[in-house]
């Protein structure tokens, strides 16, 4: 009976590890861009850091879905360079046009992901695009507060409500489950986003 539980405690322990596999890559990742040095030395000492962040600081686990389309990975890396060389040239125009005179707004978007990941690079993505930043994330409805420039109207509004959810669209098709993928291709009658 002892041998049962101790094996069962050993499978916990090594999903518990293999749960924390992203976020362990991901802060070794974030500790060299910091310090601008990828040298071996450095990411160690970095994952050494890493591991100790992940062992005495609470941290969620990321939920991966098991799938990831790289095809439209950089179909959409090279959609979001020019989002940004568009968005960039908008900036532009409106400081040097219109200026003060210009009018933004606050928008609630909720997400149809309830995913962490998902929802995380859909608020990276808007505040790298110029002309939008995420203001506050309310996570139990899964709802992001965005604040866009030169929405003046309801129908301004709408559009960028729009357009965020388009770019979950794209990281649903990149990452998202099964289940994620299916119910787009409900929604948007995208019938075969659920064999990618």
């Amino acid at each position: 009976m002892n041998g049962g539980k101790g094996t069962a405690g050993a499978g916990k322990v090594r999903r518990g590890a293999w749960q924390k596999l992203p976020l362990l890559v991901w802060l070794v990742v974030v500790w060299g861009a910091l310090w601008q040095d990828f040298s071996p030395g450095n990411l160690l000492f970095g994952l050494i850091i890493a591991w100790g962040v992940s062992r005495t600081l609470y941290l969620p686990p990321v939920e991966l879905s098991g799938r990831f389309n790289v095809l439209r990975a950089l179909w959409f890396g090279l959609w979001f360079l020019k989002e940004v060389a568009v968005a960039s040239c908008q900036v532009f125009h409106w400081a040097v046009v219109k200026g003060p005179r210009i009018r933004n707004a606050v928008v609630a978007v909720p997400l149809r992901s309830r995913s962490d990941l998902i929802m995380t690079g859909v608020g990276h993505v808007l505040s790298l695009i110029p002309g939008s930043l995420v203001v506050e994330v309310d996570r139990g409805t899964s709802t992001l507060y965005v604040h866009a420039m030169n929405a003046p109207t309801p129908e301004s509004v709408e559009q960028v409500r729009r357009g965020i959810r388009d770019i979950e669209a794209r990281l649903i098709r990149i990452m998202g489950s099964r289940a994620e993928l299916a119910a787009l291709a409900v929604e948007g009658g995208d019938h075969d986003a659920d064999r990618r």
